[in-house]
């Protein structure tokens, strides 16, 4: 069993420098060239929280531009698997996992690797939305990329700004209003705002955990828009609930299952349109027809 304690981030980076300084080309991120969508598989991926595991021997290929959906019912380790694939799971005191997360077939586990290279990479959306409500919409957006420490112009802060905001299908609500709180704007739009703040620094794989629990079925349809419109740009793994949303925006599904003395683990997985439609297994059968869980 391999621990993985939390390691510091890195510094971050001085907001005032990156507005007033005009610096060189930011140098292309690690990562596979550009046009060259990057693929994500675990190996027999096991987890711990102290002495409680949580996930036993997780295998699974996540394509490269598909989406990548995980269902099961609450208690299965779906969003500890999701927060290990780019190493949340270390920040969480006696967390530990055994086993390798490849991104490009490289492990991000690796010793030396830093966990900052791995999160700007593989981005997270969270399940409730959680922009910077005093924040500018602008503001928002850009805070990535000092998180991220990817010092930019003020020019191109501003491209990035918009690319990320066009992505996410939020630029044309707004364009004349980048300059007011995050935290002003409804639900479904906090949550592309979110979404947008994520592809900022144009990660390789994005991992949405439930975004849209909290919205209304009009925000949660233009969310599942823009994953439509992500798909085939990058990496989209998303746990979800809601059977018809699996359905609706993946085309890979992975059903977890967990009991009350045994961790977490794969019963089933494949293409989305197997797993619902001619299931192997009939705990899947039984899931995805609504008949526990």
């Amino acid at each position: 069993m391999t621990d993985t304690t939390h390691q510091p981030h890195d510094a971050a980076v001085d907001p005032a420098a990156a507005d007033t300084l005009t610096l060189p080309p930011v140098p292309p991120p690690p990562g596979p060239p550009a046009g060259v969508l990057a693929g994500l598989e675990t190996r027999d991926v096991s987890a711990w929280f102290g002495s409680r595991k949580v996930l036993e021997r997780v295998s699974l290929a996540m394509p490269a531009g598909e989406v990548t959906a995980l269902i099961g019912p609450s208690g299965c380790g779906k969003s500890t698997y999701l927060r290990i694939l780019n190493r949340m799971h270390e920040m969480v005191r006696g967390a530990a996992l055994a086993g390798e997360v490849l991104l490009d077939g490289e492990d991000v586990y690796r010793p030396g690797r830093r966990p900052a290279e791995v999160r700007r990479r593989i981005g997270m959306v969270f399940q409730r939305p959680n922009p910077f409500p005093a924040m500018s919409i602008q503001d928002n957006v850009s805070s990535g990329l000092k998180l991220a420490g990817i010092k930019v112009s003020k020019e191109e802060r501003r491209h990035l700004v918009e690319t990320g905001l066009r992505r996410a299908g939020l630029w044309e609500e707004v364009a004349t209003r980048l300059h007011t709180p995050g935290g002003s704007l409804s639900g479904g739009q906090q949550q592309r705002l979110c979404i947008a703040r994520s592809l900022a620094v144009s990660p390789d794989i994005l991992l949405m955990d439930e975004p849209c629990s909290a919205l209304d079925p009009t925000s949660t349809r233009r969310v599942e828009e823009t994953i439509a419109e992500l798909r085939g740009r990058l990496t989209i793994v998303i746990v979800t609930h809601n059977m018809q949303q699996a359905q609706r925006v993946s085309q890979t599904c992975a059903f977890f299952l967990a009991t009350h003395d045994t961790p977490g683990r794969i019963v089933e997985a494949g293409p989305t349109e197997r797993v619902f439609g001619s299931p192997r297994d009939q705990r899947t059968s039984d899931y995805v027809n609504g008949r526990f869980g």
